[in-house]
């Protein structure tokens, strides 16, 4: 049963678009819109656009589009009725009951009771004797019993022992599948456990719910680590590991590390801003959640290659969401955890205090590959600055940078500048081309999925676009337009099938626009919408331009009726001929 329209609007009111758009996004107003570098695809160019005037959003590089709860399922990785729970919660409103039931809401939450279940039996069992191999390995890395408990850590044993505990609990084998606590032999097509003979660490989101696992094993054997597969609940990508405390310490700077294990340690220290990634490389998602609860971000990786090439992705993605940036360098290539056990944790914080910002960071690491005591490293070494330079988009931190080296090495710093500006320019005309172009990819790739006869349909597509954008921003349009054209007119499925939700929507007295579409479009199909309507916004907009195209979208129906002439009778082709030539008059 779907959700009262009532319910819908008092919720979109109570949640303007624009605060909750800005809580994930930093956001310019431009005229009656807002615009910022959007959530959900790397751009430097900012294409992601807010309306809150029809509470929605649109971005002109990924066609990603919607409504306030669409941009809330997208970006917090929720089911519709999650979103609207969420959203509900936010402004402090109660659900209908007539939802409770949702499938896919019910299937999560019974994902993320699994998850709990197995967390404290994993913890539990660490400190049984079956356990007591993995607390040993704990205890030796000199995590104490109060830094265990915090973090739930846990063991799990072999013989699938939590597959057989869950089951007792009355969760069935699918939820387990599903939530990646359990897989199939491809041997014998039986069921076990997913982490066995590991110590396990469990991933807790902001909201205190466990939503997956890390597992580490205790010998030589591979993989090392295993760490849940995306599931209803989670997405790598997109988490972060003790950001539920990073966020409680309420701190304006977060610490970034490669891992679980120097997270804990760093907690343990005193450090509890600390954060990592979750089994995956930094991701352009990462970097805008640490925008969401951080001014500046602090990172310590391993100084060696890896460690190396991590930093400067990390320093490329947190660039383009505004956050300061700074780089630990610990001495000797020790890892976080090996220097605080050394030297202790007022040591590690001087090496914070005294970090370089990212750009000084990067200079210092060109810098080692250059001999400056000669005039082809010198030039080489400038020409890399300048490329790095030429990234920034303060020109008051390209000047204080270009002052800078033209001061150590004895050039001139307009010519710094000048070749500076030259990367500038060659840079941006290659990155508005290479945008573009994604931008003209990714829409075309949304409409084959959404609507893959537009494609064959071009001239009927466009018109019934045009006419369905033009209908959800001017429902009072469509009592004209009804008149004039049948949905059984419209040439491609989609777009027929979308009519007919608005022609019943207006019958009914309901209210028309994206927010009462979001229930019944997934993500995709919501963009596809919202580019009809974004794409209406820049047209003329009037009654009459709704009726041209519904005038096209029916001469189009009768071509495709008369190119399969032969299988009508004479007259009825003889009565399409004389609408047509009614509709040139």
């Amino acid at each position: 049963m779907p959700l009262p329209d009532e319910f819908l609007q008092e919720l979109v009111f109570r949640n303007p678009i624009t605060d909750v758009v800005s809580s994930y996004v930093r956001v310019k107003q431009r005229g009656r819109t807002l615009v910022g570098l959007c959530p959900f695809h790397g751009e430097k160019t900012p294409s992601f656009t807010v309306y809150p005037e029809t509470s929605s959003f649109y971005c002109f590089g990924c066609g990603a589009g919607g409504d306030t709860i669409t941009f809330v399922k997208k970006i917090e990785n929720l089911s519709y009725i999650d979103a609207v729970r969420f959203l509900a919660d936010r402004a402090g409103m109660k659900m209908p009951k007539e939802r409770e039931d949702d499938a896919v809401s019910k299937l999560r939450m019974r994902i993320l009771e699994a998850n709990r279940e197995a967390a404290r039996f994993f913890h539990r069992v660490l400190y049984s004797p079956e356990g007591r191999e993995g607390l040993e390995y704990f205890y030796s890395r000199g995590y104490t019993d109060k830094t265990i408990r915090r973090f739930g850590l846990g063991y799990a044993p072999g013989n699938s022992a939590l597959l057989n505990e869950l089951r007792k609990k009355g969760y069935t084998d699918e939820e387990l599948v599903l939530a990646f606590l359990a897989t199939k032999s491809q041997k014998n097509d039986r069921l076990y456990d997913i982490f066995y003979r590991r110590v396990i660490i469990p991933i807790i989101d902001i909201r205190g719910s466990v939503i997956a696992f890390g597992g580490r094993v205790l010998d030589n054997s591979e993989p090392k680590y295993i760490n849940t597969s995306d599931t209803l609940v989670f997405k790598k990508a997109n988490g972060l590991f003790a950001l539920n405390f990073a966020k409680a310490s309420k701190q304006s700077s977060i610490i970034l590390c490669e891992g679980y294990m120097d997270v804990i340690s760093l907690h343990q220290a005193g450090f509890t801003n600390s954060v990592a990634a979750l089994g995956t490389s930094f991701t352009d998602g990462h970097a805008l959640l640490l925008s969401r609860y951080a001014k500046e971000v602090i990172l310590v990786f391993d100084s060696d290659s890896a460690g190396q090439k991590a930093a400067q992705r990390a320093i490329s993605l947190l660039r383009q969401t505004g956050v300061r940036i700074r780089v630990v360098t610990i001495p000797g290539g020790k890892d976080p955890d090996e220097f605080i056990k050394r030297y202790g944790p007022e040591r590690f914080k001087l090496l914070i205090e005294r970090s370089a910002n990212d750009i000084e960071y990067q200079l210092m690491q060109l810098e080692g590959r250059y001999s400056l005591d000669t005039s082809d490293g010198r030039v080489s070494y400038l020409n890399e600055a300048a490329i790095l330079l030429s990234k920034l988009g303060s020109p008051i931190e390209r000047d204080v940078y270009a002052g800078r080296l033209a001061e150590k090495l004895s050039v001139g710093k307009q010519s710094i500048l000048e070749q500076i500006e030259r990367y500038r320019t060659a840079t941006r005309k290659k990155q508005q081309k290479r945008e573009l172009s994604q931008a003209i990819k990714q829409t075309e790739e949304i409409v084959r999925r959404v609507n893959p006869m537009a494609v064959s349909h071009l001239r009927a597509s466009k018109a019934e676009e045009g006419l369905l954008g033009l209908l959800i921003l001017n429902p009072d349009y469509i009592k004209h337009v009804s008149e004039k054209l049948d949905p059984d007119n419209m040439v491609t499925d989609f777009n027929k099938a979308l009519y007919k939700k608005l022609l019943e929507r207006y019958k009914n007295g309901q209210m028309i626009d994206l927010t009462f579409l979001s229930a019944d479009y997934p993500d995709d199909e919501m963009s596809y919408i919202s580019r009809m309507v974004q794409n209406a916004r820049e047209s003329v907009g009037t009654p009459e331009q709704a009726l041209e195209y519904a005038e096209i979208i029916n001469t189009e129906k009768n071509m495709l009726l008369l190119a399969d002439a032969e299988n009508l009778p004479d007259d009825k082709i003889k009565e399409m001929l004389e609408i047509m030539r009614s509709q040139k008059k």
